[in-house]
């Protein structure tokens, strides 16, 4: 076998052995986790996933986080869209230095704007609801996907517009039946890093949530007691988290690998 095949081979083991890991763990109990290395479950169970599927502590922790990824996905794509339009097509006073604003907010740590959001969304009572969670994401989100789709739609030639207007397409008929469908790579690549950050993150969504909105990543923390970590379960929780972000990437893995080729992403 010839070397340049051994490499990646070896990587993707590599990369692949922690998820296998953690698999082989959510099938054992805690016990059989601290009393020593086996690659396989010993005692093979499934009493964890079952706990996770019928207690509601536990299911609801993966619905509310789907729910408020979703609404930031959707909030995001549609305010960046229009607004990277406006980067790509037009020139205007300021626009340079307005873009690398957008950019600072992306480069902030989540902690700075744990707070303020706490604060301003107990006051008008948006606090422990998706859309508090769905709002502080796009402080994010919004920043990273005007960056990508700019960059998609400054690879559409300015003629494709003027031939839309010379052919008597209004604006918006034009936007969403013509552009869009154009630049669906990039609106699949800003989507998905979307989905991801806001996935993934727990401090915002941690502070902002108490018992309606609470997120899977700060439910998870209940397996801590006096006794210990339920390790098991926690395991079967980290297996099931894989699992939305896994689809997500099956379905727009094209349109990563384009957003690669054209420098965006």
């Amino acid at each position: 076998m010839k070397k340049r095949t051994i490499v990646p081979i070896v990587y993707i083991l590599f990369l692949m052995l922690p998820i296998y890991w953690l698999v082989a763990m959510s099938f054992k109990t805690t016990n059989e986790i601290l009393s020593g290395f086996s690659l396989f479950p010993q005692t093979f169970t499934l009493d964890n996933y079952k706990t996770i599927f019928t207690d509601p502590s536990w299911y609801w922790g993966y619905i509310n986080s789907i729910a408020y990824v979703s609404i930031n996905t959707v909030i995001s794509i549609a305010v960046a869209l229009p607004a990277a339009y406006a980067f790509s097509r037009y020139r205007f006073l300021g626009d340079k230095q307005l873009f690398f604003w957008l950019l600072t907010n992306r480069m902030a740590p989540a902690a700075v704007f744990a707070l303020p959001f706490f604060q301003l969304y107990s006051a008008v009572e948006l606090f422990d609801t998706y859309l508090a969670v769905a709002l502080a994401h796009c402080l994010f989100n919004i920043p990273l996907s005007v960056w990508i789709l700019e960059g998609f739609m400054g690879g559409i030639p300015k003629e494709l517009d003027e031939t839309a207007y010379v052919d008597g397409y209004s604006f918006p008929r034009f936007f969403a039946t013509i552009f869009i469908p154009s630049i669906k790579a990039g609106v699949g690549v800003a989507a998905f890093f979307c989905f991801m950050f806001s996935w993934v993150e727990l401090l915002l969504a941690k502070t902002l949530t108490a018992v309606a909105a609470k997120p899977i990543a700060a439910t998870m923390t209940k397996t801590a007691s006096s006794a210990g970590y339920e390790l098991g379960l926690l395991a079967a929780a980290g297996t099931l988290t894989i699992i939305p972000g896994a689809i997500v990437i099956y379905f727009v893995r094209n349109y990563i690998a384009k957003g690669f080729a054209m420098g965006r992403v």
